[in-house]
């Protein structure tokens, strides 16, 4: 089977894996006081080669494993695997050799804490997420969405070692934001897509719980996260350009909260989950848009 270079693109998620590409470099940058001396730059950079490698082999892995499920959804037909531009032998030998190679940077040349942190999020998002947690329980991607969250502690973990207790400490305050994050912006996308996860088989809380009891529970998880974006602020982690942005990002994204409650149409539901992306690469921005203000604020 002739696979093409696009093929084995699209097998690494290459939108989903640029969201957590650029969560790692906010985290890489935040953990080092100012502009990063050419050492670390040098470091930082092999780490997001490192990680990249890793989301992408995440990523392949999750399409190998849920290949019957893929098939079943129009969200996923077209898949390279599932319609057979790639073979499964193809895909796992693609995963092993990115997931390898990932490991084998890490290790060499940025450190094992890093690497280990890294391994541990692909373990959780393609194999613990993938064949038990999202077929075992509503809940799936709360749980799981703990791996999704790692990038901005692998990140600060390849410029620091994470040697310092404030290290795990802002490290983990970023972890947060995403986790909490994850599950208004996944629901609100599992809402429109209801009846493919219900074909699939797979209990997504509109599937299980129904529409009205998700729609309150994106309310509930924004409410949350607009608090634990505030928590920069509160530990002077950031300062007040950090907190104009996260605020009108914040009103906005309780806005979609609220208007999702009773929406206009079944689209709203996709525009809530459009926002939510632009949401997180904004957030991100403006954390590390102060911290290279902060000297001069």
């Amino acid at each position: 089977m002739n696979a093409s270079l696009r093929d084995y693109w699209d097998l690494t998620k290459p939108r989903v894996v640029a969201l957590i590409v650029f969560t790692a470099l906010v985290g890489m940058f935040l953990a080092v006081p100012g502009w990063p001396d050419p050492g670390t730059a040098l470091v930082g950079a092999i780490g997001v080669l490192g990680i990249w490698l890793a989301a992408s082999a995440a990523a392949a892995i999750n399409q190998l494993l849920d290949a019957r499920i893929d098939a079943r959804m129009a969200r996923t037909s077209w898949r390279p695997l599932v319609v057979g531009k790639v073979s499964s032998r193809q895909v796992l030998v693609f995963a092993a050799a990115l997931t390898a190679l990932s490991m084998t940077i890490l290790m060499l040349w940025v450190n094992m804490i890093t690497a280990v942190l890294t391994f541990a999020s692909l373990i959780g998002y393609a194999v613990i997420y993938t064949v038990y947690l999202k077929h075992a329980t509503s809940q799936n991607i709360v749980i799981g969405g703990l791996a999704g969250a790692m990038p901005p502690m692998l990140g600060w973990a390849a410029v620091t070692g994470m040697e310092g207790a404030s290290d795990w400490a802002y490290a983990s305050l970023l972890v947060l934001i995403i986790f909490v994050w994850t599950p208004p912006h996944f629901w609100a996308l599992a809402i429109f897509r209801r009846a493919d996860y219900a074909k699939a088989a797979v209990p997504m809380l509109p599937v299980t719980h129904g529409v009205p009891h998700t729609r309150r529970q994106i309310l509930v998880y924004s409410v949350v996260l607009v608090v634990v974006t505030l928590l920069p602020v509160a530990i002077e982690m950031s300062g007040v350009f950090y907190l104009g942005g996260a605020t009108v990002l914040n009103l906005v994204f309780l806005w979609y909260a609220w208007k999702i409650q009773n929406p206009p149409d079944e689209m709203f539901n996709m525009k809530m989950f459009g926002y939510s992306v632009v949401y997180l690469l904004a957030l991100f921005a403006f954390l590390l848009a102060d911290h290279w203000l902060m000297p001069w604020v």
